[in-house]
């Protein structure tokens, strides 16, 4: 094959390419949860001034079910899975609402376990906006 040849094959085949992707289905960036108030995690910090009202926390320790426990040299279903963790962020928000809250920030999620125990520990500070 002649390098012209190929220059225009490749070329051809870029144009149907591009042409494709035009046609895909887009898929979303993000599939985070929208709260109610702005939720800024830790080392995310909002763009605009704002006065700080109190830290708002939420926390649980349970003992371990049987499903938990050690099996195999391997630990299952510790933990919260991302839908667990977005109704906690969610109850995260109800309580910064409550003390007039517009955003929570440096939003933390801790979970600990032992061999008979788990928990977790969220928590978050409640700001409110200045200048609006």
């Amino acid at each position: 094959m002649r390098p012209s040849r190929i220059l225009h094959s490749l070329l051809i085949l870029s144009l149907l390419l591009a042409v494709a992707a035009c046609f895909r289905p887009s898929i979303p960036i993000s599939t985070g949860t929208v709260y109610p108030i702005d939720v800024f995690m830790q080392n995310e910090n909002p763009d605009r001034p704002y006065s700080e009202l109190e830290w708002v926390e939420i926390s649980r320790e349970d003992t371990l079910d049987t499903r938990q426990k050690k099996n195999s040299e391997r630990m299952l279903y510790r933990g919260n899975d991302a839908e667990s963790k977005d109704l906690l962020t969610a109850q995260l928000v109800l309580k910064a609402q409550k003390l007039g809250a517009d955003a929570i920030m440096s939003v933390q999620y801790k979970y600990f376990t032992s061999a008979t125990k788990e928990g977790f520990v969220m928590k978050g500070l409640a700001i409110r906006y200045r200048g609006d």
